[in-house]
């Protein structure tokens, strides 16, 4: 992979929305969700089910702050959350201000977005008029949030994203996989610079998948989050002649996959993958472990796939600090990757690294290895480096 300059980062997060607040949260490190007491559930109705504590929503989310209060009715959660994450992103990469295009056209940026569940609050509502009413009453406004690629489309429709659309799905490796597809893409120039990240939408839904695993003590220090982060991805040197300010540099991907050992399974965590995934991408960026200061993983508080994933890295990088964002952050799957490497640039430019689960840290970060462990056999890595 050639270097890929990050230019703009927008995030909505359970530490904030825009890049200063999430950043500066990062930066503050702080207590682990599972030490902090739970807010109360606004993202759908838990009155009959009481408070989830495992549930962690982006606090005091108004996306008509960011977007104004039209056209918002009938849009779902997870489009909210991604349009207020690429707006941002946009203008605070310079590509946009005040809302107009101030450098390149609307035709040299795309989108390429990950989402692993981004589509079941939509389902939710539709089948439940469906069976308990009659679909005769089914809003017909609603039913375009069903397809898994819509909250992609709504972006580049409110942007005016004239290139590429993409919408990725591959669980949890989804926000690092983006990163892969927007490689290719600026390689082919299908785009100039692309909106590059994941998101993830609490639901009712959601959380009764989840909590079927908590009642089966699957869970352990987990907490289910949501958010969105994107990643504004383009070619170095188009970053440098339009005088962008660069974040990081995105210079190595890998991914690898293991199928189960058993037709049955429904979630499986493979180390074996994880760890061919870390080499790949050490690999494309034309380095070795012990050049690597900080892995920054997917380590959530879910033992079975935590174990595998510090195997594979212990195996990898024995000797380089681990951090685990997604103890602050919540696990937002389909986001996770992104939300890690929005946090890798707080690090990268000097905060320091929390929370670690495992080695000492480094007394300067400049090089990090991103990973993440998908549920079904699946693992994907990137690696980050300092402008």
């Amino acid at each position: 992979m050639k270097p890929r300059a990050v230019t703009g980062l927008g995030v909505t997060s359970a530490l904030g929305t825009g890049a200063d607040a999430f950043l500066e949260a990062i930066a503050r490190g702080g207590p682990r969700l599972s030490e902090r007491a739970p807010h109360p559930i606004t993202s759908f109705d838990a009155t009959k089910i009481g408070n989830p504590s495992f549930v962690v929503e982006v606090p005091g989310f108004d996306p008509a702050k960011y977007l104004g209060d039209k056209g918002l009715r009938v849009l779902d959660r997870l489009t909210k959350l991604l349009l207020v994450g690429a707006r941002l992103a946009l203008h605070e990469s310079g590509l946009k201000k005040d809302g107009a295009w101030t450098a390149g056209a609307a035709e040299k940026v795309g989108v390429c977005v990950s989402n692993a569940y981004g589509s079941l609050e939509a389902i939710t509502e539709l089948d439940r008029v469906a069976k308990l009413e009659d679909a005769r009453y089914i809003n017909p406004s609603k039913f375009p949030n069903t397809v898994s690629n819509s909250a992609s489309g709504y972006v580049s429709i409110w942007e005016e994203l004239r290139a590429l659309n993409v919408t990725v799905s591959d669980g949890n490796c989804g926000g690092l996989d983006a990163v892969a597809c927007a490689d290719i893409f600026l390689e082919t120039g299908r785009a100039e610079a692309i909106l590059t990240g994941g998101g993830e939408a609490m639901s009712e839904a959601l959380y009764l998948a989840f909590r079927k695993l908590g009642e089966r003590g699957a869970l352990g220090e987990t907490r289910i989050g949501e958010g969105a982060a994107f990643l504004v991805l383009e070619r170095l040197e188009t970053a440098n002649a339009r005088g962008a300010k660069v974040l990081a540099l995105v210079t190595g991907y890998g991914t690898s996959f293991v199928s189960p050992p058993d037709d049955a399974m429904l979630i499986y965590a493979s180390r074996d993958a994880m760890e061919r995934a870390a080499k790949h991408a050490l690999t494309d960026a034309g380095i070795t472990a012990a050049d690597v200061d900080l892995v920054v993983s997917g380590v959530s508080g879910l033992p079975l796939f935590d174990d595998e994933e510090l195997a594979a890295i212990a195996a990898v990088a024995p000797d380089v600090a681990v951090v685990a964002p997604k103890l602050m952050l919540g696990e937002t799957l389909g986001a996770g990757g992104a939300m890690a490497m929005a946090a890798s640039l707080a690090w990268l430019g000097g905060a320091p690294p929390s929370p670690v689960v495992r080695g000492t840290l480094p007394a300067k970060v400049r090089t990090v290895l991103v990973t993440s462990v998908g549920y079904y056999g699946n693992a994907s890595a990137v690696v980050m480096r300092a402008p």
